[in-house]
């Protein structure tokens, strides 16, 4: 190794290289770093044969005794003696990190002064910490929330079970047309919030629920056809007040198989969601469509509106739970949630695409049930 390039190398690199003679006894070999004069005699040259360094390292004292059993072994990787600090003749500290290695029969000791390394690793467990400390706080943020909104639900659910009473006495009551007509308009309201009430409580259970079992039978999977048919029915009315279209698009074949693994109620739940979903975003006068695809695997239906679309800063959380746009116009940001968890559950997939005309696809994949 001497008068090569690699001796050069080595120093620049603040690494020192010992070849061990004997016990205790080692040779400076290549070319001597700078820094060890600061530690040892300044006429100190690479050739010298050197004890061990104990009075300028006490360190290594402990760490070459593995380092004997290492090198007697001829171990094929290294043995690293971790960090340590010592001070020069100047009383300033210093940060090595000494190895043990086996090369070509010769049993060689490299003491590294790491400087700048060692800060930079001092620096990347430092932000370690940091970030592991506020990953805690942020667990801690999150339950503190779900607390709170597990109490508010259950503040509302026990107000608007009294609402649903009045509501039902007022049917026996003689109201006119109009009084009449603004008593289903209340009672749909009521259906809507006890649907926002469902959707917060499966969210919070979804631990539990993501365990129900679902079946992978056809003669008793769901019909994603007949949860579709089933689920514009129930909504048609809240459409319709709205002044916004809702259809399944018209090159749906209503005679082919379309059975898919899951669990009918909560498929329905799911697809409710998403046309709730594209309801809130929708302007009056819009349409709101239903397709239905499958090939020989899945099935995928797609939920098309005419709305303002996902703004970009907000398209990659949509499906994570408390996730809302700017103007916050969806509710708890749970149900697309709800339905992302329900999905991948059953091994299907959920998405998002901006639509070129303008408006918002929300996509979900499922097996189809054999």
């Amino acid at each position: 190794m001497n008068g090569s390039i690699t001796d050069d190398l080595f120093a620049a690199l603040n690494i020192l290289v010992l070849e061990r003679l004997n016990l205790g006894s080692f040779k400076i070999t290549g070319t001597v770093p700078n820094w060890l004069r600061r530690f040892c005699h300044p006429r100190v040259t690479s050739g010298m044969e050197v004890l061990i360094l104990e009075e300028q390292f006490p360190f290594l004292r402990n760490f070459l005794i593995d380092a004997e059993e290492f090198w007697q072994n001829n171990a094929p990787k290294k043995l690293s003696s971790g960090i340590w600090a010592d001070n020069d003749f100047t009383g300033k500290e210093a940060q090595f990190e000494a190895s043990a290695i086996c090369l070509k029969n010769k049993k060689i000791l490299l003491i590294e002064l790491l400087e700048d390394t060692y800060k930079e690793k001092q620096y990347i467990i430092q932000k370690a910490r940091e970030n592991q400390l506020h990953y805690q706080q942020l667990l801690k943020d999150n339950q503190k929330k779900e607390i709170l909104i597990h109490c508010i639900i259950h503040d509302i659910a026990g107000q608007l079970t009294s609402i649903n009473c009045c509501l039902a006495l007022l049917e026996f009551e003689n109201l006119t047309p109009k009084g009449q007509e603004r008593l289903e308009i209340g009672r749909e309201q009521s259906i809507r919030q006890e649907m926002l009430i469902r959707e917060i409580l499966n969210a919070f259970s979804t631990e539990v629920e993501s365990l129900e079992a679902f079946t992978l039978e056809a003669e008793q999977a769901p019909n994603i056809l007949a949860s579709v048919q089933e689920v514009i029915k129930l909504l048609n009315p809240t459409f319709a007040l709205n002044n916004i279209k809702i259809q399944m698009a018209t090159n749906i074949d209503l005679t082919a198989d379309w059975k898919v693994v899951g669990d009918q109620s909560r498929l329905d739940r799911v697809i409710s969601n998403l046309l709730e979903n594209a309801l809130r975003h929708s302007p009056p006068e819009s349409t709101v469509e239903i397709g239905l695809q499958q090939d020989e695997e899945c099935v995928i239906m797609t939920v098309d509106d005419e709305g303002s679309g996902v703004a970009p800063e907000i398209a990659e959380t949509l499906f994570q739970k408390f996730s809302q746009g700017k103007n916050k116009s969806g509710k708890a940001g749970l149900g697309l949630y709800f339905c992302r968890i329900t999905v991948e559950r059953w091994g299907g997939q959920i998405g998002y695409l901006p639509r070129p005309e303008g408006g918002s696809r929300f996509w979900f994949r499922l097996l189809r049930a054999e």
